[in-house]
């Protein structure tokens, strides 16, 4: 059961006979419409209503796929534009739990606009700073998946479900071969980053708990602090000379990163696999939207390409539909490079990701928390706070990469790394990074980080476009 014992409430009505046709097809859809009510125990293809997740009220759609295959007609569509309208007026979370094969052939045109009626009402809810949270279920194709199947904030799908726009057998139909096989599945579209991740109906409730809790933490009120003015530094000082040993430290394979990090405070995972992970997380009583590179990840091959940065920029919009401070952090030796990369345009993916932070009309946090090479740290790095680990780095290629281009060769990269100013204390020196911390161990370090973007939060920013610019000022 997903909701709490005893707290499900049905807001579904009884729905009318469908409209008759002029070739009296109607009877014949009548009597399919009667066994689907016999052998499905539902009257309709959706069920709506509203229960709690772990004390937490929500509104709920859910597919009824014995139902006529979950398809979508007049009544049932009208049954989902009533709910989520409800969930919107009671200011509910709303989540939809789709299992279809698309738009009722049956009602044709009719059946078919109700999609955008659908969408209409579920923007809506978003637009009211509403969540909208969607675990597509075996199988979603067609018209839902590509309606509200597809709007959620967050993403989920069921292991092993068959999920795509045209359904395989339509498409063998159509073309005269089958579709190619593992494309359509839900596994597949994590790793494509069209759903954010898979997960098993067992951990569904638990997963949709912490979830909920977090996001009703967004209207609970914390007592006011005021503003913080100084930032004592407690790293300690480290020279230009150290920066090549420091790169090599933030490349050493047991060094804490993205899952650490959170783990130093009640997180909850919104994705859970590839090198870019999402997860909301509370620092002091703030909940954030983390969006950062996992380190494990990039160490096995899996760098970030253009598909992890359009689900970057998608993430940030979530954030800024909620009403949540966005939490970046970098730790990354550099974006993929290859020709799937260059054709999918991971160049101008870096840079709507870096439109995407500095437009953000929620207060944005950057943790430097180890490598930072190239365009893919630098996507996500402007912020209206910036605070760093001691030792990490932001240089516009990995250090070898400049020996390569100054002197033609592997042997300069030390040299390059003293003489680029890459280190996260010469660059607060310069006003770049506002916090640098650096305890005496991993745990300690990151608990001090997060200690430090609560405060930060606990001022009541305001977002700063100035503060996520600002470059070192020119020699006069």
């Amino acid at each position: 059961m997903l909701v709490d014992d005893g707290t499900w409430e049905s807001w579904d009505v009884p729905v009318g006979a469908p409209a008759a046709t002029s070739d009296g097809a109607d009877d014949t859809y009548a009597a399919e419409l009667e066994r689907a009510r016999r052998t499905s125990g539902s009257d309709e293809s959706v069920s709506t209503g509203a229960g709690s997740i772990g004390g937490r009220r929500v509104a709920m759609v859910l597919s009824e796929f014995e139902f006529l295959a979950g398809s979508i007609g007049r009544a049932a569509g009208a049954r989902i534009v009533a709910a989520v309208r409800r969930a919107t007026r009671e200011r509910l979370p709303l989540l939809a739990f789709p299992a279809s094969g698309g738009t009722r052939m049956q009602e044709g045109t009719a059946a078919f606009l109700q999609m955008v009626a659908i969408t209409g009402a579920v923007t809506d809810h978003k637009a009211a700073g509403l969540p909208y949270l969607v675990y597509l279920r075996h199988p979603t194709t067609g018209g839902v998946f590509a309606s509200w199947g597809s709007l959620g904030h967050i993403t989920w799908a069921q292991p092993g479900a068959l999920i795509g726009f045209l359904g395989p057998r339509v498409y063998e139909g159509i073309y005269g071969e089958p579709f190619p096989a593992d494309v359509q599945t839900a596994e597949n579209l994590v790793r494509t980053t069209v759903v954010d991740d898979v997960v098993e109906p067992a951990d569904l409730p638990a997963r949709l708990s912490a979830v909920v809790r977090l996001l009703a933490r967004r209207d609970e009120p914390l007592a006011p602090a005021d503003p913080i003015r100084v930032w004592p530094q407690s790293a300690r000082p480290l020279e230009p000379d150290d920066a090549w040993a420091c790169v090599r430290a933030t490349r050493e394979r047991g060094r804490a990163g993205l899952v650490e990090f959170l783990a130093q405070g009640e997180s909850a995972p919104l994705s859970d696999a590839g090198p870019l992970r999402f997860s909301l997380s509370d620092f002091g009583g703030h909940v954030a939207l983390v969006v950062g590179y996992d380190r494990r990840s990039q160490a096995d091959g899996d760098l970030p390409g253009p598909r992890h940065l359009r689900e970057a920029r998608r993430a940030i919009l979530a954030a800024s539909d909620l009403g949540l401070p966005v939490v970046t952090v970098i730790d990354t030796p550099g974006a993929e490079l290859s020709v799937v990369a260059e054709e999918g345009g991971l160049a101008a993916q870096i840079a709507r990701c870096t439109v995407e932070l500095i437009s953000a009309p929620v207060p944005t946090v950057s943790v430097l928390l180890g490598q930072g090479a190239g365009g893919a740290a630098l996507a996500l790095f402007p912020a209206d706070f910036r605070v760093a680990r001691a030792d990490a780095w932001l240089s516009p290629l990995p250090p070898e990469g400049a020996s390569l281009i100054v002197h033609r060769d592997l042997d300069h990269a030390g040299e390059m790394a003293s003489r680029q100013g890459i280190l996260a204390g010469g660059m607060a020196a310069e006003g770049m990074i506002d916090a640098v911390v650096d305890e005496e161990s991993d745990a300690a370090t990151l608990s001090a980080i997060r200690g430090v973007i609560g405060r930060y939060l606990s001022a009541s920013p305001e977002p700063d476009a100035g503060a996520r610019t600002r470059v070192p000022a020119v020699d006069a």
